[in-house]
């Protein structure tokens, strides 16, 4: 039964410009849409749409052996419900309050990426895995992105803003074209996002009182 899910999923589902688009990718894009809005506007329900658009993209970039950014999905997951138990027990309690990075945990973070793109980089291409560079960036930097938004971090916003921009070309250039969009629209909205948590983080009494 999974297999036939499986199956259907994958199945295409319409044409655009000549170019046949899976049931995942549609789905996949309404999705991520969805979620990223959530995200933008603090509410939990962001965990459980993008649990769902995780396991979609999962899909897809399997079948385009982006295999980190595959594997990814399945962090993703994992991070989506260690999330939803963080942001579930803040508003419970005292809130989990949007904050910045010191300088020592900036350096921390940088450094972490740099070293998990590395080891990426060169599993990848042992792998065989198509553009391995790109793939091992925007899966390094989209882990750090999602850790740093399970502690509500502004910061997150800079990291899901570049992924964003990597992301779009490499997409576009593995014929996803609807993904390439959705990251496209994905820019927009983080954008918005940090907006909308900057104004947050200046009214105090706002920022901790969401939830």
């Amino acid at each position: 039964m999974l297999q036939s899910l499986v199956n259907a999923l994958n199945h295409p589902a319409l044409t655009v410009w000549g170019n046949p688009m899976s049931w995942a990718e549609i789905l996949g894009f309404a999705t991520g849409l969805f979620c990223v809005w959530l995200v933008g506007r603090r509410h939990i329900l962001n965990f459980p749409v993008g649990i769902a658009n995780c396991a979609l993209l999962f899909l897809l970039f399997f079948e385009a052996r982006l295999f980190a950014d595959a594997g990814l999905q399945v962090v993703f997951i994992l991070l989506g419900f260690q999330g939803w138990w963080l942001w579930s027990r803040g508003a419970q309690e005292d809130g989990l309050a949007l904050s910045r990075l010191d300088m020592t945990h900036w350096i921390g973070v940088l450094g972490v990426s740099v070293l998990l793109t590395g080891s990426l980089y060169l599993l990848l291409t042992l792998a065989k895995g198509s553009v391995p560079l790109a793939d091992a960036v925007i899966t390094s930097l989209s882990l750090l992105a999602q850790w740093l938004l399970n502690r509500r971090k502004l910061e997150s916003w800079y990291f899901w803003i570049v992924v964003d921009l990597i992301s779009i070309p490499l997409y576009a250039y593995k014929q996803l074209y609807l993904i390439a969009v959705l990251y496209g629209v994905f820019l927009g909205l983080c954008v918005m996002g940090l907006r909308a948590w900057r104004q947050e983080m200046a009214s105090p009494a706002l920022a901790e009182g969401a939830g």
